[in-house]
Parts: C-alpha cells; sequence; structure tokens
C-alpha cells in the first residue's frame, strides 16, 4: 500500500488541529484550576484630588483629600499618599486625621491609615482639643468610630494617656484604651500670672 502526499496531507492537518485543540483545552483548565495572578497595576491615578460625602440634609460630613490616589482593579482597592480627613458632624466636635498613606474599601466606608498618623478631635464647650498619635488607624465612617491595635499615645490639656489598642465613639465622644495603659494628670495652673 503506497501513501501518497494528497492522502497524507488531510491525515496531517486533522492531527495538528487535534493536538492544538488538546494543547487549548490543557491550558483552560489550568488558569480554572489555579488562576495567574493579574498584575497589580492601577487604572487611574488622580493627583491633589478631595472628595466629598454629604448627610440627607445636604450638610457636608466627610471631606477626604490627598496627594496622590491609585486605584487598582484587580482586587479593587484604592491606594492614598498623604491622606486627610476631615469629619463634620452636627452637634458633634470636628474630628480630622493625617497620615502618611491610607488605603480605601471598595464601597468606600472603611479607611485604613498607616504611618505618622494624627487624629485631632477640635475643643468644644465641654472638653479641650484631644490629639491622638499612632503608627495605624481603621477608620469606620459610617459608624463614626476609629480603632488600633498599636500603640497610641492621647493627649488632651494636661492629660495624656497610652497604651496599646484603643476605640474612639465619636457619637459618644469616648475613648477606650485595651491594653498597657499609662496615664500622667497634670494639675491646672489656677494661680493668675504676676
Amino acid at each position: 500500500m503506497k501513501f501518497s502526499t494528497t492522502r497524507l496531507f488531510p491525515l496531517a492537518l486533522m492531527l495538528s488541529l487535534a493536538l492544538l485543540t488538546f494543547y487549548l483545552d490543557r491550558m483552560v483548565r489550568e488558569d480554572e484550576i489555579a488562576p495567574k495572578k493579574r498584575r497589580h497595576d492601577p487604572d487611574y491615578i488622580v493627583t491633589d484630588f478631595t472628595t466629598t460625602t454629604y448627610d440627607r440634609e445636604g450638610r457636608p460630613l466627610t471631606l477626604l483629600s490627598a496627594t496622590r490616589m491609585l486605584h487598582y482593579p484587580d482586587d479593587d482597592t484604592t491606594e492614598l499618599h498623604a491622606p486627610r480627613m476631615l469629619q463634620t458632624r452636627p452637634a458633634e466636635p470636628r474630628m480630622s486625621v493625617t497620615a502618611e498613606r491610607g488605603t480605601v474599601s471598595a464601597d468606600g466606608e472603611e479607611i485604613f491609615l498607616y504611618d505618622n498618623v494624627v487624629l485631632v478631635r477640635e475643643a468644644d464647650g465641654e472638653r479641650p482639643e484631644a490629639r491622638l498619635t499612632t503608627s495605624f488607624l481603621h477608620v469606620l465612617r459610617e459608624r463614626s468610630l476609629v480603632r488600633t491595635d498599636r500603640e497610641v499615645t492621647i493627649v488632651e490639656d494636661t492629660r495624656s494617656l497610652s497604651g496599646r489598642g484603643m476605640e474612639y465613639d465619636a457619637e459618644s465622644r469616648v475613648f477606650t484604651l485595651m491594653a498597657d495603659v499609662r496615664g500622667r494628670f497634670e494639675p491646672k495652673n489656677l494661680e493668675p500670672k504676676k
């Protein structure tokens, strides 16, 4: 039996297509089992931005700004450089927070601040200004709650507290320190200066 090229060509073509189909099927199945990581590249970058959240009556509640914002589509994270947040709620003292960097959750309700975090609660009729410093702060905007599991120092007038782990509820205006609490209270100098 003789094999001519006219008979072998269709057979070779079918064999090549079968091998290609087998190869493509195998590649698709590998991606389903262990998908390759997508690149972590930003899809947009914004410089010197400010965003404002309003209440139902149209009053500003939260202003969030940063020198640079990068959004990553692979995990829907937003990265902030030099973020600053100002929260103004009716009948509450204003609260501002600054940090070197931060991230924002996909829904925008949670903000994670890192490195040289400073929170300042402005003075009101009842209390003096309070200043909190830490290396990490988790802000839950909707609940007016900030917390950390790191070392924190809180200074208010002539008093200072420090400890590990903290929670501050802006609605009830209560600071709660979790562990290793140390305090320093100095009396105010009530004598008039001469």
